[in-house]
């Protein structure tokens, strides 16, 4: 190419033209005017709310979103934040968003912000681009179901669960797991009745939830009824109030249970005489003799069901002579040759021919155990003493008196350390959510958070709860399906602790005579392999939790 030659230039043919307003060279385009001067001219959020409403729960805490549902959400979550959009959702379809995000506001303020920015094609080939300020008033009102609420009136659906037995161990478990699961963030109400409890709640969807959680967590069967409230001819549509009763297998964990000879047969030939060592969603039973073991689900119990022979109240304290391992292991039991003697005959030459009843040569009592690797000669356990007892079974009538053992043994106890009643370092939850009309006679709390306070015999249920406290002690496994939490030491404001200073404030004479009783108490030595709740195991925050616990917090 010579120097000579001539390029044109390729922007040589485009004319330059001014801006109709501010005369401004620009490219030439449909409107003639620059960018800022579109800007002024053309507003692609008109039409668009700049200031709207949102409505908030205060009983429930949740928010309105169109057209009809109520949702919980965060402040300035994702959540929350489509619900805001949603109040300016059909404008805001002319144009296309391209980022939304909350501004800081005051809490108290009542007030919550949107920076909104979108885009719209205003020319052929021009988009233009605009962010905007959207306020949103936020507005109290009542959900419909706390409405219905507020009127008294009103579940729409309740949850009946009952269990035919003369304790409340079960449903302070249940009590727990509900817990643990929140499975009672959705009730209205929950009433204690003679068997069991009543849950309430407003839509029937959350009662069969919460039917289908108690069939997950314990072997039940379920009923469903309904009952027809108003009915409209002219729309065809109608008001009904669900109920559905759930039943609970009456055998628990540590009872003794017989089962038919057939039944035992074909359950894997296990034998008929079994003791119960845990409760899920299935019932596992266990043959203390042979380590036999089989699962029964809930629809295999109700085909046959069957009750408990012996309930933990009919548990006899033994103390063990002798123990040696004799047989298979499987998990954590051991099948061991045991010598026990009931510990009101231990030492005293009880004879067979006593009036005691207590059989045996010198009441002495040789039997197989499954507590092979827990027991140690000189431990007191529990048992059933089924020497000369008679029970209104046929099933048990049915077995042969060579094979039925003169004791089952069910699991060990720590008599010594129960002396000392030791304050424990650890707390459980409880729901206190009642919607009785006998709260305000019963000092404002009702009858009883899940058969817990109150009811229809308080002693019986305490010494329940202190039952179920001891079994949680000595029961790691059970301990692992619910929540525990840590006690807080109370102190006074000098930082000393409370039992130090009493203490101290004791005059001398009455501080040697208790130091002296102490010191008898401490002879009898506390059992070494006490099963204590260690820390790890154990949640912070035991106060931080948004539940109600009706009376004051009890040390347990």
């Amino acid at each position: 190419m010579s120097a000579m030659e001539y390029v044109p230039d390729a922007y040589a043919s485009q004319q330059a033209i001014l801006c109709a307003e501010c005369g401004a060279v620009i490219e030439p385009n449909g409107a003639n005017l620059c960018i800022g001067c579109l800007r002024n001219s053309v507003d692609i959020s008109d039409g668009i709310p700049k200031e709207t409403s949102i409505t908030f729960c205060r009983g429930c805490e949740r928010w309105f979103s169109p057209p009809g549902a109520w949702m919980t959400a965060q402040p300035e979550s994702r959540e929350l934040l489509s619900i805001c959009l949603k109040k300016i959702a059909k404008p805001l379809s002319r144009v296309r968003l391209i980022n939304a995000s909350f501004l800081w506001t005051e809490p108290h303020s009542r007030r919550l912000k949107l920076k909104i920015i979108i885009q719209k094609e205003i020319l052929s080939g021009t988009v233009l681009q605009q962010t905007f300020v959207l306020m949103l008033v936020v507005q109290g009102a009542q959900c419909p179901q706390c409405a219905r609420l507020a009127a008294k009136n009103t579940w729409k659906a309740s949850v009946q669960v009952r269990q035919k037995v003369n304790h409340k161990r079960t449903f302070l478990f249940l009590e727990q797991l509900i817990l643990k699961h929140n499975a009672h963030k959705d009730t209205i109400s929950i009433n204690e009745k003679r068997d069991g409890l009543d849950f309430f709640y407003s839509e029937r969807n959350m009662a069969i939830k919460m039917v289908e959680f108690l069939a997950s967590v314990v072997p039940v069967r379920s009923k469903a009824s309904e009952q027809l409230l108003s009915s409209d001819i002219h729309s065809g549509t109608s008001n009904y109030k669900f109920t559905y009763s759930v039943e609970i297998v009456p055998v628990c964990k540590d009872d003794l249970v017989c089962i038919d000879k057939k039944l035992a047969r074909s359950w894997g030939d296990i034998s008929p005489l079994t003791i119960c060592t845990r409760i899920g969603n299935s019932m596992h039973l266990l043959d203390p003799m042979t380590l036999q073991h089989t699962d029964v689900t809930s629809a295999t119990y109700w085909r046959a069901p069957f009750d408990s022979l012996a309930t933990i109240s009919d548990l006899v304290e033994f103390v063990v002579l002798d123990v040696e391992p004799s047989g298979p292991v499987r998990g954590k039991w051991v099948l061991a040759d045991a010598q026990v003697a009931r510990v009101s005959g231990a030492g005293m030459g009880a004879t067979a021919g006593d009036d005691d009843g207590m059989g045996g040569d010198d009441g002495i009592y040789h039997t197989r155990t499954h507590l092979g690797a827990i027991l140690q000669p000189g431990d007191t356990v529990l048992g059933y003493h089924l020497t000369h007892t008679n029970f209104n079974s046929n099933a048990f009538d049915a077995l042969d008196n060579n094979r039925i053992p003169d004791v089952i043994l069910v699991k060990k106890t720590y008599p010594n350390r129960r002396k000392k009643s030791k304050a424990r370092n650890w707390k459980l939850k409880s729901i206190a959510k009642e919607a009785d009309d006998q709260a305000d006679v019963n000092g404002g709390v009702g009858r009883g958070a899940l058969g817990r306070r109150g009811g229809l015999d308080s002693q019986r249920v305490e010494k329940d709860y202190e039952l179920f406290l001891r079994d949680l002690e000595e029961d790691p496994e059970l301990r692992q399906a619910i929540n525990m939490y840590r006690a807080d030491t109370k102190k006074p404001a000098d930082g000393m602790d409370v039992e130090d200073d009493e203490m101290d404030a004791e005059p001398k004479e009455d501080k040697r005579f208790r130091e002296a009783d102490m010191e008898d108490e401490g002879e009898e030595d506390e059992e070494e392999d006490f099963p204590e709740v260690k820390l790890d195991e154990l949640l912070d925050h035991f106060e931080g939790m948004d539940l109600q616990a009706g009376d004051a917090e009890e040390e347990l």
